[in-house]
């Protein structure tokens, strides 16, 4: 009987242990938009604000009139790294070789692209059209760089499209070898997707993430657009936030990004990490 008792006693321990775990233990990364205006008048100082916040993982989406290798430079001295480096489609695209180099310069191991022109409203000829632009583009990445191309949904790939949507078209017609997801969550709840379902659906396939939320009460569209105002701190939104993390987990996401576009970044940042650690 006694022996019986410790093994209870034991298994009531080990789930009380594992309930207590951190869901996010990690330190999230930032995309250097949430940060474009402060960027835009004092990179250096705004290396260290972040720093200063505990966040050493960057994502670039702009140098904002400097090279890579000074950029580089800047995060060796502060103990930073750069994970990924977004780039416009016209410029991944022309100039493949340039966008590649200043990629490794920087030390990143991921080329994204966040938005592609000109095919709002998106239709099935358009998604089969950028599915096999994609193709292309992750294969030259990966062949002649080493470096993983990364699509940023941003909405309007969610129309509908026979039982799915077109983003399972573009899932479906490329290369799981060359084209990979950074999961922009609030552009995923926005036209009305979710982001856990989806998450679980294709969780190989997605290696990045955006870390952000959607305002309550917002319906959202297919525009892939909505005011600024309405990103808040994780946590006060509509977004299943630890749903999505358990998702992401389970589903090998790499790295995390916080992205805040509002101009309340100054108060909604900090938030934002204390709800992740409060997880």
């Amino acid at each position: 009987m006694i022996r019986n008792f410790v093994l209870v006693l034991i298994s009531l321990l080990s789930v009380t242990v594992t309930a207590n775990e951190p869901l996010f233990p990690q330190k999230p990364g930032m995309v250097s938009y949430t940060y474009r205006n402060e960027f835009a008048k004092d990179f250096a100082g705004t290396l260290d604000t972040i720093v200063g916040l505990g966040i050493t993982d960057m994502e670039f989406s702009n140098l904002f009139g400097k090279s890579a290798s000074e950029i580089r430079t800047m995060l060796d001295q502060r103990g930073m790294k750069c994970s990924s480096f977004g780039v416009s489609y016209a410029a991944l695209r022309n100039n493949t070789h340039e966008v590649a180099q200043n990629a490794k310069t920087l030390g990143a191991s991921f080329v994204r692209v966040a938005w592609v022109p000109n095919r709002q409203p998106f239709t099935l000829e358009l998604a089969e059209q950028t599915t096999r632009e994609f193709n292309e583009i992750g294969r030259r990445l990966r062949n002649e760089f080493g470096l993983t191309f990364c699509y940023h949904n941003h909405g309007y790939e969610f129309a509908k499209h026979g039982d799915g949507t077109l983003f399972d078209v573009l899932m479906a017609q490329t290369n799981p070898q060359d084209v990979f997801i950074e999961l922009d969550i609030l552009w995923v709840q926005f036209p009305g997707a979710d982001p856990v379902k989806l998450i679980q659906q294709y969780g190989p396939r997605i290696k990045l993430m955006h870390l952000k939320d959607l305002k309550k009460g917002i319906v959202g569209d297919l525009s892939g657009k909505t005011a600024t105002e309405n990103d808040v701190a994780l946590g006060d939104g509509q977004i299943d936030i630890p749903g999505v993390l358990a998702a992401a987990k389970k589903a090998g996401v790499e790295h995390y990004y916080l992205e805040d576009e509002s101009p309340s970044i100054e108060t909604q940042i900090p938030k934002s990490i204390a709800y992740l650690k409060s997880l």
